[in-house]
């Protein structure tokens, strides 16, 4: 009994033990750069209200194949939950096996970018899940034919009314996209080592993991990757001191120019955010990098015009390691039935 009391007393004393100066400099440095645990808060989207009932159809509408004009292809098919919310390729693969052109990122914690794609070109996630639906290399439809789709089936014609109440024909193409909005609001994953040592937690982080984020700082990382998602705020050149080669940088694709037509923007990509980032190779927009050290190293040579040696590398890839969160109990959802007014699926 008193060995009981006194291990209480010890580990009472230690859970109130005040942070080590080395561990607060340390945290401060990393807040002073700009970056943060993730909020506690679920995000709350412009113009678009979030409710249960339009999580719930949003995610039915994430994992239905039939919003592609295949019936094969749904967005859960290139952001795979259970694969750290990307497919794991250099590029997708879509409508009519073509290959799309850009490596998919991941969708947790998305919300949180200032905008999505690679490019910028979808001011949010609304916006943006409208494109993979109409593009013909990845699901290749058109907005008639979803709606066409949905308003077959009662089950969906009853949640998009339960969703968008007092709207007179609710079943949208755009409230299809606010709808998947709202699911993917949900789709954040807190938790990290990161997090907790950042609110406090002195343990939550190795001695490794830690060099690592002050090595991360200290090198100038966090002039592009910061903020809530240790990236995703900003727009930078890529090979801004010296360009990878074509493999990596493939000179036909150039980046946020395609937006903007601006000279100043060829080869200027978004920032990736780096949460969850060991969970998600291949890297960077081609796909072409799978191991997370030698991608550290390429950003070192291309954005830094530093050599990181192999153990420093490794002391970040540490530190990216502790960015990863805990993942969402998504449960697949049973989806309508199709009716005989349904469109049948277009190869």
């Amino acid at each position: 009994m008193k060995t009981s009391v006194l291990a209480l007393v010890i580990f009472a004393a230690i859970a109130s033990a005040p942070a080590s100066a080395d561990d607060q400099s340390l945290r401060e440095k990393a807040a002073s750069a700009g970056l943060k645990a993730l909020p506690t808060t679920m995000p709350q989207p412009a113009n678009n209200p979030i409710t249960p009932e339009k999580i719930t159809l949003g995610k039915m509408l994430f994992f239905d194949p039939r919003l592609s004009a295949s019936g094969l292809i749904s967005c859960n098919t290139c952001h795979n939950l259970g694969m750290g919310g990307d497919d794991n390729l250099p590029t997708s693969i879509g409508h009519g096996w073509q290959r799309g052109p850009r490596n998919a990122p991941t969708v947790f914690n998305a919300v949180f970018n200032v905008a999505q794609f690679w490019d910028g070109r979808a001011e949010d996630l609304k916006a943006q899940a409208k494109g993979p639906v109409q593009a013909g290399v990845e699901m290749a439809n058109q907005p008639e034919f979803v709606v066409e789709t949905l308003s077959s089936m009662p089950e969906y014609v009853e949640r998009f009314g339960e969703s968008f109440p007092g709207e007179a024909d609710p079943v949208t193409f755009d409230n299809m996209a606010k709808a998947i909005e709202a699911f993917e609001v949900t789709l954040v994953t807190p938790g990290a080592p990161f997090d907790r040592f950042m609110e406090g937690d002195d343990a939550a982080m190795t001695p490794e993991q830690k060099d690592g984020l002050g090595l991360f700082v200290d090198r100038g990382c966090t002039a592009c990757h910061t903020g809530v998602n240790v990236g995703g705020q900003s727009y930078f050149p890529f090979g801004l001191i010296k360009r990878p080669g074509a493999d990596i940088l493939p000179p036909n694709d150039k980046g946020r120019f395609k937006v903007t037509h601006s000279a100043s923007d060829e080869y200027v990509f978004r920032a990736a955010p780096l949460r969850n980032t060991a969970l998600t190779a291949p890297y960077f927009h081609s796909g072409q990098v799978w191991d997370l050290k030698q991608a550290v190293e390429v950003m070192g040579a291309a954005q830094l015009g530093a050599e990181i040696d192999e153990a420093e590398a490794g002391k970040i890839v540490a530190f990216l390691n502790s960015l990863t969160g805990e993942m969402p109990k998504v449960e697949y959802p049973i989806l309508p039935v199709e009716t005989a007014t349904t469109p049948k699926p277009r190869f």
